[in-house]
């Protein structure tokens, strides 16, 4: 195997006897290089292909180390904001406050993942909050991530998770046609 050329990147060997790569992805902040690693060589390779593939369509995935708070903060003032009624805008940003923020907020936004968003749902729903807050903390988690996803912050949503289901009232009675009770239904 001959050597590589410039801007395709390294395959090294590492001390503890697993394989690296690296490659250079260009930011807003400039050059960065970025590291993967893999057990083999083999590994190491198809991380870097795919690593370099992705900087070729322009897919550089590199949020730094904000925090999931931090990006939902800016995402309300600078994607909701003035793009939706008053109304919207403060019940966005009191889900974010009240329920997200203080559950989530300090995860870094590249190591969010389905299951910290499916327990946000499962302790919300198990603290007693209705089913339908529960969807519209959901709804609102979902929409934020899709922004970053769609700004090329993230690959993919975290909150691609089925949300809660809205539970039938148990204290309604069931009304059958013939029923007295059904308007136009008949009394027998």
């Amino acid at each position: 195997m001959g050597k590589r050329g410039n801007g395709e990147g390294t395959i090294c060997r590492r001390k503890n006897g697993g394989w690296m790569s690296q490659y250079y992805v260009h930011t807003a902040r400039g050059r960065k290089r970025k590291t993967l690693y893999g057990k083999t060589r083999a590994e190491a390779a198809r991380k870097l292909a795919s690593a370099l593939s992705d900087r070729e369509k322009g897919l550089t995935f590199d949020v730094g180390r904000i925090t999931l708070g931090e990006y939902l903060e800016r995402w309300l003032r600078d994607s909701v904001r003035g793009t939706v009624r008053i109304s919207t805008f403060e019940r966005h940003e009191q889900i974010v406050r009240v329920h997200v923020n203080p559950a989530l907020g300090h995860i870094e936004l590249k190591n969010l993942t389905p299951p910290h968003v499916r327990g946000l749902i499962s302790e919300k729903l198990e603290a007693g909050l209705a089913p339908a807050t529960v969807r519209k903390v959901h709804s609102t988690l979902h929409k934020a991530l899709s922004g970053a996803v769609s700004d090329g912050l993230l690959p993919r949503n975290a909150a691609n998770v089925k949300a809660p289901r809205p539970t039938p009232k148990r204290d309604a009675p069931i009304l059958r046609r013939g029923s007295p009770h059904v308007p136009g239904g008949n009394a027998r």
